[in-house]
């Protein structure tokens, strides 16, 4: 799924780079809506490098724009769901994986058989894995709030420190919240 994952993108794409709490994230827009978010070590692969050399760099497109406010937002503990429109490519298993993924809520964890059962069959636990792995669009498609069954965090495309913070970050918030 990810070799060549930028040659699926329409030929308008754009993209645009911000800081973040977590490191630096690109965000691949067209008119379409999100394509792909790339962080951490994913700026390092050479399929992302030749992503970030073939597609014009614009930090003014309002589809990058309103993805940037709503990332910052969610960093300030100001939003626990997001309204952009995401474009997304996969199989229809990961289809439905990230799917699944979506209606964990803010704040929340399910494991990956949990997940599996959403998608329709417990027993593809080690599958969901797989294409959480792939998700393009971390954050808003919320893998980091998938772990093992016996609770420990597992396998996590970003890092497991990264997955820590999210988790730690959205707790945080909810609790908060909760006071208030």
């Amino acid at each position: 799924m990810r070799k060549n994952w930028y040659a699926r993108l329409p030929l308008n794409s754009t993209y645009g780079t911000i800081p973040t709490p977590v490191g630096p994230l690109s965000l691949f827009v067209s008119a379409a809506g999100l394509h792909r978010i790339l962080w951490g070590n994913e700026h390092e692969l050479e399929e992302s490098q030749q992503a970030l050399q073939s597609f014009k760099k614009d930090e003014r497109h309002p589809l990058f724009l309103k993805t940037v406010r709503a990332l910052q937002e969610y960093f300030a503990g100001e939003r626990r769901t997001f309204d952009v429109p995401l474009v997304l490519q996969g199989t229809d298993f990961q289809m439905q994986a990230w799917q699944a993924l979506s209606t964990i809520p803010y704040g929340e964890t399910r494991s990956y058989a949990e997940q599996a059962e959403k998608v329709g069959n417990r027993n593809k636990a080690r599958a969901v894995g797989m294409a959480n792995h792939y998700n393009p669009i971390p954050i808003l498609i919320p893998c980091h709030r998938v772990i093992g069954a016996n609770g420990q965090l597992t396998g996590f495309a970003g890092g497991i420190a990264l997955k820590q913070y999210l988790l730690t970050l959205e707790k945080k918030f909810s609790a908060l919240r909760s006071a208030a």
